[in-house]
């Protein structure tokens, strides 16, 4: 055998052997974190890619549920992380951007219906506006259990800001919902998945808890709360295998250690 024919030989075991070991070790313990959008029978042309259909929405909620997980909110996560609670054994946090109103009409009531809570993200200068949820809708989600938290103002990305602007973003957009009945604000969702070193000390100094990216893995009680990793759950193509092959990603990602950061439109 040829010395090419024997390097190529080992490499495929060499292949085999990682694939085996990425399928059939133990999953990664963590807390996994699922990015969504809209949930909606129909959507316009430009949102399709972000909204999962009631149905699709529903066979996911359904495998979770078979799989054990059991949902929990960010403020959940914080208090575990300061020992002030016990997670559950296979803890999710279901979250969802930009606050659609499709969030209240639909997605609220198969939340209930499955006896699972979610964190909604909120861009405050589009609550009221067509398609987008009202403050009476807020505060009617966050009665019945729904965790709001901050979208910034205006939803353009904060790397692409001057610090002053950055500053008005993150503590407006926080302030606004307080003084509209919503409860403490705890939780930040970064536009378009953009943030630099210096966001974390920004949201502390806020009075954030917990900010959330679009990088894939999962949280640990190490993990930077300001960072906090997300699987984004778009438009199912592949029906639950696409779901269930995403879900997986998150735990590859952080058996690998890779930490990556997607610049991705939310």
């Amino acid at each position: 055998m040829s010395r090419l024919k024997k390097w190529l030989l080992s490499l495929c075991f060499l292949l085999l052997a990682c694939f085996l070991w990425l399928v059939f070790s133990p999953a990664p313990e963590g807390v996994s974190v699922l990015e969504y959008h809209e949930v909606a029978d129909s959507v316009d042309d430009d949102a399709y890619i972000y909204n999962v259909p009631p149905e699709d929405f529903r066979q996911q909620l359904d495998y979770l549920k078979s799989q054990g997980y059991t949902t929990i909110s960010m403020l959940d996560y914080m208090k575990a992380r300061h020992g002030k609670m016990e997670l559950p054994a296979k803890p999710i946090i279901l979250t969802f951007d930009d606050g659609y109103e499709d969030n209240y009409t639909t997605l609220l009531p198969i939340l209930e219906e499955y006896g699972m809570k979610a964190t909604v993200y909120v861009i405050t200068n589009q609550i009221g506006q067509p398609d987008y949820l009202n403050w009476d809708e807020l505060r009617d989600m966050q009665n019945r259990g729904i965790e709001i938290g901050s979208h910034t103002a205006n939803h353009d990305p904060l790397t692409q800001m001057d610090a002053q602007r950055r500053e008005d973003e993150v503590r407006l957009s926080k302030l606004l919902l307080e003084w509209n009945g919503i409860h403490t604000v705890y939780t930040f969702s970064y536009p378009n998945g953009a943030f630099d070193e210096t966001m974390p000390a920004l949201l502390e100094k806020n009075q954030y808890l917990t900010a959330v990216t679009g990088d894939a893995g999962l949280n640990t009680m190490a993990t930077n709360p300001y960072l906090m990793q997300r699987v984004n759950i778009p438009h199912p193509r592949f029906g639950l295998t696409e779901f269930k092959l995403r879900l997986w990603k998150a735990e590859v990602f952080t058996k690998l250690g890779i930490h990556q950061h997607l610049e991705e439109v939310q």
